[in-house]
């Protein structure tokens, strides 16, 4: 039946479009892990939404999975594979389509990278503001399929707040389209909203037509020093009321993390010196070149006189900007100082983040063979990630450590993931985020869109 599957894909899609025997070993399922070889039947390489329902359409028919790639920056395990599953690869669709300036919307397949799709919206004036390190690899697709949150999630909101419209192939080849460029339309079920955040369990994401906003006249960054959480809280009220609504990123750091990202083999020197307890990262995004740096500089003047904070470096230049947010995005740092790594991205309330990261650091200093602990987050929507080097890799540390990370979230309404989604890795626990009632409800919408459970098999739910 596999052979045959492959066959009628090939016959579908031209033998160039289907991978297989040594040239699928010299891929891999994570940008991370490029010395595994990808272990899979086929990789499939559609040019077209056409294409994509031609094979879903073959595959449903002889109940054979499916696993989706994109860029391959999943954290949590969504793209990888078992020998049985085909890979659908979306690097093909990688087109913009159109950047409409007066509806202010960007038109884009699947593939498209995300930096890409930045710069297209820059040619005419505008901005997508979706950020985050990965940007250079990322894919539209993946992004909008796990819901991606990034840097500028406090002043734009998540990926799903910048989908206007989405194409998606359900599992039996069914093509689900509303290309629509329009920010109000309330006929009924939105139904795009099931796809997104759904990791390609519901649906293949296909094309989308994402929102676009007038590109900032000033882009205005600093660096701030606090020695106490609650400091840290007062200095985000402070400063967000005072800048009106430009504040756009927020972005905090425990010592050991700034430490590591401004220190050798890190490529940018400390802006700050190593004495405070918590270094904040803030960046405006305005449209006064006269006005915007004369009212930021006088909020962290008055903040500092305030004892809100106890030390600031605003960023002088576009070089300064750079080298400022070139220390919060490149996580390599972290992971160099590791020899073996697990990571988080947990929500929690603003106000106890200060002291459940504090416990939970403690607790995992507690294990012996956790060596390093990086934390760091989002602190404005409440996003907070760890980086967790340990000695080993086995089951039962994983585990461990799992449990030791995520024991705390339940009692204060926390939520196991932020924005990186679910997958393979996160899917035990996902009882301390939803429900019953919820995740039944998510069973019930699987096997309802995918009956065969051939899309991403395992991802999120195990259905039997």
């Amino acid at each position: 039946m596999i052979d045959t599957t492959i066959e009628k894909l090939t016959c579908a899609l031209g033998k160039n479009h289907v991978l297989t025997g040594d040239v699928v070993k010299e891929r891999y399922h994570h940008v991370w892990h490029m010395d595994q070889s990808l272990v899979a039947k086929a990789v499939l390489l559609p040019g077209s939404t056409a294409d994509v329902a031609k094979i879903l359409s073959i595959c449903h028919d002889y109940h054979h999975p499916v696993v989706i790639h994109g860029g391959l920056t999943n954290l949590v395990g969504g793209t990888e594979t078992q020998s049985q599953e085909v890979v659908i690869s979306l690097e093909k669709m990688d087109a913009i389509e159109e950047v409409d300036a007066e509806s202010r919307t960007i038109t884009v397949q699947a593939g498209a990278i995300l930096e890409n799709v930045q710069q297209a919206a820059e040619k005419k004036g505008l901005l997508f503001p979706l950020n985050f390190g990965a940007k250079g690899s990322a894919q539209m697709g993946g992004i909008i399929a796990t819901n991606a949150g990034g840097l500028r999630v406090l002043r734009y909101g998540m990926t799903r707040q910048l989908v206007v419209g989405l194409e998606t192939v359900l599992a039996d080849g069914t093509v689900i389209s509303s290309m629509k460029k329009l920010l109000k339309d309330n006929s009924a079920y939105d139904l795009k909203q099931l796809f997104i955040g759904s990791e390609g369990t519901l649906g293949v994401i296909t094309r989308a037509v994402l929102r676009l906003v007038e590109a900032p006249n000033t882009r205005i960054s600093a660096l701030v020093g606090l020695n106490n959480y609650d400091q840290v809280v007062a200095f985000l009220k402070f400063i967000d009321k005072g800048l009106a609504g430009t504040l756009s990123s927020f972005e905090l750091m425990w010592p050991p993390t700034y430490q590591v990202l401004t220190t050798p083999p890190a490529s940018v020197s400390p802006p700050l010196p190593y004495e405070y307890n918590y270094y904040v990262l803030l960046d405006s995004l305005g449209s006064d070149p006269k006005s915007d740096p004369v009212r930021f500089q006088g909020l962290l003047e008055e903040a500092l006189e305030l004892k809100i904070i106890q030390d600031a470096v605003p960023a002088e230049s576009a070089t300064d900007i750079n080298r400022f947010w070139t220390i919060r995005e490149d996580v390599a740092p972290m992971v160099a100082k590791c020899k073996h790594t697990q990571q988080f991205d947990i929500s929690l309330p603003i106000p106890l983040i200060g002291e459940i990261v504090n416990q939970i650091v403690k607790d995992l200093f507690r294990i012996p063979e956790v060596e390093k602990v990086f934390t760091f987050g989002h602190v404005a929507d409440g996003n907070i990630h760890f980086v967790i080097g340990k000695s080993e890799q086995s089951d039962t540390l994983i585990n461990q450590i799992n449990h030791t990370v995520y024991r705390p979230l339940a009692s204060i309404g926390g939520s196991i993931s932020a924005e990186h989604g679910i997958g393979v890795h996160k899917k035990n626990y996902l009882h301390i985020s939803r429900t019953p009632e919820e995740i039944k409800l998510m069973e019930t919408l699987k096997m309802t869109l995918d009956p065969r459970n051939i899309l991403n098999p395992g991802k999120i739910l195990d259905l039997k």
